[in-house]
């Protein structure tokens, strides 16, 4: 999964390069729209992808603030 994540993020900054190239050289339209193209699939396709990998194994309850968190904190002297 990591490895397919690298290669679309590396797909998606050759795609957003490619259309900073079209805009450079006039073609406004297609450039846009190849630079948008890539940024919603960074966020809708790539994003997703990148959260299921880093929260793979682990507890929510761990990062949230329970009363049994709180109460861990205040016995660490952590305000």
């Amino acid at each position: 999964m990591k490895t397919v994540m690298k290669i679309l993020g590396i797909i998606i900054l050759i795609a957003i390069g490619v259309g900073f190239y079209y805009r450079l050289n006039g073609d406004l339209l297609t450039g846009d729209r190849i630079i948008g193209i890539s940024v919603l699939a960074s966020a809708f396709i790539l994003m997703p992808i990148f959260l299921v990998v880093r929260w793979r194994g682990k507890k929510l309850k761990d990062y949230t603030l329970s009363e049994e968190n709180l109460k861990k904190m205040k016995d660490r002297g952590i305000d």
